[in-house]
């Protein structure tokens, strides 16, 4: 069997078409043997794809030839060959729901009105140079914080990015709009989008880490200002950038550390529950409870 990848990725650049740029994409993964999800709109393109490395080598090639995608930033990480169930292409109004769909300013060159764009190294050389002037903002779903996020960051209380929108403007983070803030989020592009929303109301200086966590993980590893591990919206559930990676993450039934999330075996239930090897020997705590984590799985791909 041939080695098995899964790339992440977005680009932001405007689409005439949508819908024909969907059946090229459909077509092109079908004839590569690709499963995984992507999402188009009149923005761009946002995908997560997992198979054969020679396949995704094929596509990230072809895809590139398409004007407005030529600069994606196609992220690697190693794969079982059973990430994805299926192939899901489709056309949305956003390519992350935040239900904000004029919040941002699409150009040829990405989005005009977002954060700054900060190398990973560059991350740690404005924390170093500037202390607790920095903020480290979480643009994710609350419960993916559970198991991995950056030093003392602020953690919003949502549960979809269809919240974000309402927590930024609920004046709760009023004291930080002077300070240096910045957001991180799985590959970047809900950083996008959320730090689009945050300078529009009012946040002086944002910043967005370049990748996202998955670049800052490969370049600066678990020995900086990362915690923890990644989660990730494919059957892996999370990764760890090394093997000095903490274990911040606690069983919910008995607190023993852990960074294993498991699906809810109840019929019709799709929330995460956060359980160690042994409380998930056993049947009762995979079923849903009040106490559970209210994560989803959700079509999110970074």
């Amino acid at each position: 069997m041939e080695l098995q990848k899964i790339i992440l990725y977005y680009g932001f650049t405007p689409l005439e078409d949508p819908v024909a740029v969907k059946l090229w994409q459909q077509e092109l993964c079908e004839r590569l043997g690709l499963k995984g999800r992507i999402l188009i709109s009149k923005h761009g393109i946002n995908g997560t794809l997992g198979g054969d490395m020679s396949a995704l080598k094929q596509y990230v090639k072809l895809t590139k030839q398409y004007p407005g995608f030529k600069k994606i930033d196609f992220k690697w990480s190693m794969g079982t060959g059973n990430d994805f169930p299926r192939l899901r292409v489709r056309v949305r109004k956003e390519l992350v729901a935040f239900d904000a769909p004029d919040a941002i300013v699409v150009t040829e060159n990405g989005i005009a009105n977002g954060g700054k764009h900060l190398k990973p190294k560059a991350v740690d050389k404005l924390v170093a140079e500037r202390g607790d002037d920095v903020v480290f903002f979480d643009g994710r779903n609350a419960f993916e914080a559970q198991i991995g996020k950056f030093k003392n960051a602020v953690i919003p209380d949502v549960q979809t990015t269809h919240d974000f929108v309402k927590e930024i403007q609920s004046g709760k983070y009023d004291d930080i709009k002077d300070k240096a803030v910045v957001t991180y989020c799985t590959g970047g592009v809900r950083c996008e989008i959320l730090s689009a929303i945050m300078i529009e109301n009012g946040f002086k200086e944002v910043y967005q880490i370049e990748g996202g966590i998955v670049r800052y993980g490969e370049s600066q590893g678990d020995n900086s200002l990362w915690e923890g591990s990644l989660y990730v919206f494919d059957d892996r559930l999370n990764i760890n950038f090394t093997d000095e990676a903490k274990t911040i993450g606690k069983c919910e039934t008995c607190s023993a550390p852990t960074s294993r999330f498991r699906n809810c075996a109840a019929l019709g239930c799709r929330d995460l529950i956060l359980l160690c090897d042994e409380c998930a020997e056993d049947p009762a705590n995979l079923k849903h409870n009040e106490n559970h984590t209210r994560g989803k799985r959700r079509q999110q791909v970074g």
